[in-house]
């Protein structure tokens, strides 16, 4: 038997980490709604977290407050 694997998009997954990382609902109710195991609701959950870091230290494409404030 062949087990066919469901594939979630990027937009559907960002959906349902955010709603875990709400806390108003128990990973239990919110894979129930969603229909996705608690597995692997648990991890689209950590990848969020372990990606926080990288959004404060980055200095790539960040312009200074003068050049938005008053663009030359």
């Amino acid at each position: 038997m062949e087990i066919i694997r469901k594939k979630h998009s990027a937009k559907f997954k960002a959906d349902v980490a955010l709603e875990a990382l709400k806390g108003d609902k128990t990973i239990n109710e919110i894979g129930a709604n969603f229909k996705v195991h608690q597995d692997q609701l648990s991890q689209w959950k950590k990848r969020p977290l372990e990606g926080i870091p990288g959004v404060f230290g980055s200095k790539q494409g960040q312009e200074g407050p003068s050049e938005i404030l008053y663009p030359g």
